[in-house]
């Protein structure tokens, strides 16, 4: 059964393919991609960074609007 299964294993294809690989190449691809995904987490944590402080300003915003309002009659802010 084991000796069915390596016959069918297409070992000159494999071969060819990983002679045709190169090594630098290889690694400035691995490189540029750790690199390319450090840069698009960090811009989603700037976006959401930013969406935090805007939301936090905002905040601040109406609050001291509404802190400013003159009390209703009822005397509740």
């Amino acid at each position: 059964m084991a000796v069915a299964l390596i016959e069918r294993v297409p070992v000159e294809r494999i071969n060819e393919q990983a002679q045709q690989l190169r090594f630098w190449r290889t690694v400035a691809t691995v490189l540029a991609g750790l690199l390319w995904g450090l840069g698009w987490l960090a811009a989603r944590s700037c976006a959401v960074a930013w969406l935090a402080v805007a939301w936090a300003v905002a905040a601040v915003r109406v609050g001291w609007a509404d802190a400013r309002r003159p009390p209703r009659e009822g005397g509740t802010g």
